[in-house]
């Protein structure tokens, strides 16, 4: 390798690397290809949001992680506003009981949802996976793995976009959570970056960062790995979810 290619980047080129991979983000997973387009059955997308579920009840605990790891209060102050965003605060429910309201909107109930008895294996360990690095990880190398965020408002616009018209039978009320992230997933992603673009300096720093964010990736497509395996795509059946009920 010349000297050159071991020249660090700048800060923009830095961020377009990091804003590249978006074209492995998991919008493009065929699951979610199937479900944003109109083609998942009624259990496919229940199965998706039980799914989904201990995602977001592990995004406190990852994010309290995160702080605990953080030296700086001024880095503290800004981090907490994620775990409020999802447990909410006394006469202001969060992010967890806005997806607790889709899944009651998707026609699942609460208590099946909470007991987590629809989590699937692979789902488990990819949310886990992610938590524990983001607990055993310096905290700047946790917080780049956040900047999945950089992509998230176009996943929830284009569902707000599509879904009214393709699943009419999901009632409107369970849309609030994806309004919601719409404008806190930016805000975020603006301490994640600066704290990104700061810290990884060194071009090796800088490509071991991409790197964690392809990881962060992984985890997503992963878990969608899982439900296709399970409930199959549109009319198409793996026979998984008969099997399980066999056992």
């Amino acid at each position: 390798m010349g000297a050159a290619e071991n020249l660090p980047w700048g800060k923009e080129e830095f961020e377009q690397k990091l804003r590249a991979k978006d074209k492995r983000y998991h919008i493009y997973h065929p699951f979610h290809i199937a479900m944003n387009g109109g083609n998942c059955t009624p259990e496919q997308v229940r199965g998706w949001v039980a799914n989904r579920f201990y995602y977001q009840i592990m995004i406190p605990i990852k994010d309290s992680a995160i702080m605990a790891n953080m030296p700086e209060r001024d880095h503290r102050r800004l981090w907490i506003q994620r775990i409020i965003d999802h447990d909410g605060n006394e006469g202001e429910e969060g992010g967890i009981e806005a997806w607790l309201a889709l899944a009651d909107a998707v026609g699942l109930k609460r208590d099946e949802v909470t007991s987590l008895e629809h989590v699937l294996p692979g789902v488990r360990f990819a949310v886990d996976a992610y938590v524990n690095f983001a607990r055993r990880s310096p905290w700047q190398e946790a917080v780049c793995s956040s900047l999945t965020e950089l992509f998230a408002p176009t996943i929830h616009q284009k569902r707000l976009d599509t879904w009214p018209d393709h699943y009419p039978w999901i009632e409107p009320q369970g849309y609030a959570y994806f309004r919601k992230r719409l404008s806190e997933a930016r805000r975020d992603v603006e301490h994640g970056l600066r704290v990104t673009l700061d810290h990884f300096r060194t071009r090796e720093e800088q490509e071991r960062a991409v790197g964690i964010l392809q990881f962060k990736l992984d985890v997503l497509w992963t878990m969608l790995d899982a439900m296709q395996v399970t409930y199959g795509i549109g009319e198409q059946r793996t026979g998984a979810i008969e099997r399980m009920a066999d056992e």
